[in-house]
């Protein structure tokens, strides 16, 4: 039998991936009866999932009038990206005088994998190489409370990301992953860091939703 946190989760996995990749467009109201029978679960794993979806930002709850899917929101995007640009820069600091040559070879294969899903303009691809790219610096951190506070505000980026690899801009991302590994393999912690940060902070929630804020629930 299934377990009922198994179900929880990936109902929530679900979900969140489905407002992600836009199959749940932002205000879009949400019925957890029909969620149910989407997923084929329950009401009681959904109902649990909303209530994380909504702590991570990306669902929207008005007891006994609706549920919805966030709008995109700048000011949210923003105070997000601050948070995960912080945490990758302290998954590099902590992960730079652990990295083995294997690890850094891994890294040049992602961001390798990476510039070809851009080139293919696969953002699915693009998505998950990145997320390669990125992991393995986390992964050798071995923070948990690091991955804690990613798992909850990167879904609310990555709306911003599918929008960032759809354009022309997202291929600047190419050459700041390049340095990154070039500043980890060089041992440099602190500027690998920062490097890391930078990256993220590249992000601009105003002009890669191509709204001005006041449209964007800010």
């Amino acid at each position: 039998m299934i377990s009922r946190a198994l179900l929880r989760d990936n109902a929530y996995r679900s979900i969140r991936d489905a407002i992600v990749d836009g199959t749940l467009q932002p205000g879009e109201r949400l019925n957890d009866a029909e969620l149910a029978q989407w997923l084929g679960v329950s009401r009681t794993p959904v109902r649990e999932a909303l209530t994380r979806l909504e702590e991570a930002g990306l669902v929207l709850t008005k007891p006994g009038r609706y549920t919805m899917v966030s709008p995109l929101d700048v000011q949210a995007a923003r105070a997000a990206q601050t948070v995960t640009a912080a945490m990758h820069e302290l998954a590099v600091r902590e992960a730079v005088p652990r990295l083995s040559a294997a690890e850094i070879t891994a890294m040049r294969a992602a961001n390798t994998r990476f510039a070809a899903a851009l080139e293919a303009d696969d953002v699915d691809a693009a998505i998950a190489s990145d997320d390669e790219f990125h992991g393995v610096a986390v992964t050798a951190a071995g923070n948990p409370a690091l991955c804690t506070v990613l798992e909850q505000f990167t879904p609310v980026l990555r709306r911003l990301e599918r929008l960032r690899f759809a354009s022309v801009s997202g291929r600047g991302s190419v050459a700041l992953h390049d340095r990154i590994i070039d500043l980890c393999e060089a041992g440099d912690a602190e500027s690998a860091a920062t490097a890391a940060r930078d990256n993220w902070l590249s992000l601009d929630p105003g002009a890669d939703f191509g709204l001005p804020d006041e449209a964007l629930g800010t």
